[in-house]
């Protein structure tokens, strides 16, 4: 009788996917997101749109986790995360047909939400473990990774976006009390002091190097604010996605920078620029730590490319991925949720330059969301054919072999 019900659960979960995979998610602005925290908006309003949110933007993913590759979906860390994506969607669900104006519905709601975004708390670390252990025991071809890189993009594009949701629900009376508490002057949780904030990553990123390294680069940080001359930057933005790119940033140049000049006395600084215009803010992080090659500019932002040694799974939950090779590509992805993007510009033998692009204005800083369609389905199941460019041989052509024309 157990497996019976385990089988009707399943086929009934099974259609529910399907159903409401069958529509695109509803990409919202920073500026709705304020709304949300504004003196009009209530925690009935929040629960009316993420009942109905919630489901298509977890069924849109699920179904592109199941067209990973047979052997990526067995490993037991792939498992374990579709186990958590199957019953955060079950407990949205029991909510879609209740009263919303019933306050224990809605109590009942908020305390679901906080019990999903804790458990996927460790979603980023468990795939990147499950994408390991494929690769430990399967090896990788360039089509499966290839299709594993336009997964884990959308896959994690995606959990951003839920978060975000998730997040906003949860710490709406906190984001209420914050934003109209002008007498003690802070900051609501949708706004950000961009000095501030480069500042706390470096200090935190500085830590770190003096910890392995005995010393660190110091920090030059300039701001320039076009938009209202003399006055701090302060724009619209989630503060936790701006430190989490500017974090990676700061421990990538000093990394760079202390092993390339080893034991020397004095390091050069890490320079940091911020430029407020009318249409972006522009955060660049400086080193001269070396530079890459152009060639390998695209690999930094490959996931589990690394040149940092891979950690295991509870040093991952304690570091910010170090290893992995994941900080650049989300952080690129925090960048370009928004409509913004992050970028390497590299002078090998010198140093480095990494600029994120943030929209200015809220309400042209709108969700970047992947939905599941054909075109997605196709990505996965077209066979990549060989490149229409000519691949360079690495040695040279022996010129009297030639045919003559």
């Amino acid at each position: 009788m157990r497996i019976l019900r385990f089988l009707r659960s399943s086929v009934s979960i099974g259609k529910d996917v399907d159903y409401y995979s069958k529509f695109s998610p509803s990409p919202l602005s920073m500026k709705q997101f304020l709304d949300f925290g504004s003196e009009n908006a209530c925690e009935r309003t929040s629960f009316s749109f993420l009942r109905q949110e919630l489901p298509v933007r977890l069924a849109n993913i699920m179904k592109e986790i199941n067209l990973l590759p047979d052997n990526l979906l067995k490993t037991p860390s792939v498992r374990l995360v579709q186990s958590w994506y199957v019953q955060s969607f079950e407990e949205i669900l029991e909510f879609k047909d209740k009263n919303a104006d019933d306050e224990k519905v809605t109590y009942d709601f908020t305390d679901a939400v906080i019990n999903i975004r804790n458990r996927h708390n460790d979603v980023i670390p468990t795939m990147a473990q499950g994408v390991v252990e494929y690769k430990e025991a399967y090896g990788t071809d360039p089509v499966v990774s290839q299709n594993v890189q336009y997964f884990l993009d959308r896959f994690y594009m995606s959990r951003i976006s839920i978060r975000m949701l998730l997040n906003q629900h949860s710490d709406n009376m906190l984001l209420h009390i914050k934003i109209y508490c002008h007498s003690c002057g802070c900051l609501s949780l949708l706004s950000v002091n961009t000095y501030l904030c480069l500042v706390d990553a470096y200090e935190n990123a500085r830590t770190l190097c003096d910890r392995y390294y005995m010393n660190s680069p110091d920090l030059v940080l300039e701001e320039f604010n076009v938009a209202e001359q003399g006055n701090p930057i302060t724009v619209v933005y989630v503060p936790s996605h701006l430190y989490h790119m500017v974090f990676e940033l700061f421990k990538n140049a000093m990394r760079a920078t202390m092993e390339l000049y080893g034991d020397a006395i004095e390091y050069p600084a890490i320079h940091a620029q911020v430029a407020l215009g009318t249409e972006d803010l522009t955060v660049r992080v400086s080193d001269r730590g070396g530079g890459v090659p152009l060639r390998k500019i695209d690999r930094l932002f490959t996931y589990t490319y690394s040149t940092a040694p891979r950690p295991s799974m509870e040093a991952s939950r304690a570091a910010p991925l170090a290893g992995y090779g994941y900080g650049l590509p989300i952080s690129r992805l925090y960048a370009r949720y928004f409509q913004g993007d992050l970028k390497l510009y590299s002078l090998e033998g010198y140093g480095t330059d990494a600029v994120i692009y943030i929209r200015a204005l809220s309400t042209e800083s709108i969700e970047r969301l992947p939905v599941y369609n054909k075109s997605a389905w196709k990505h996965y199941k077209t066979i990549h054919e060989a490149d229409d460019w000519c691949v360079p041989s690495k040695e040279p052509k022996d010129m009297t072999t030639f045919r003559s024309f």
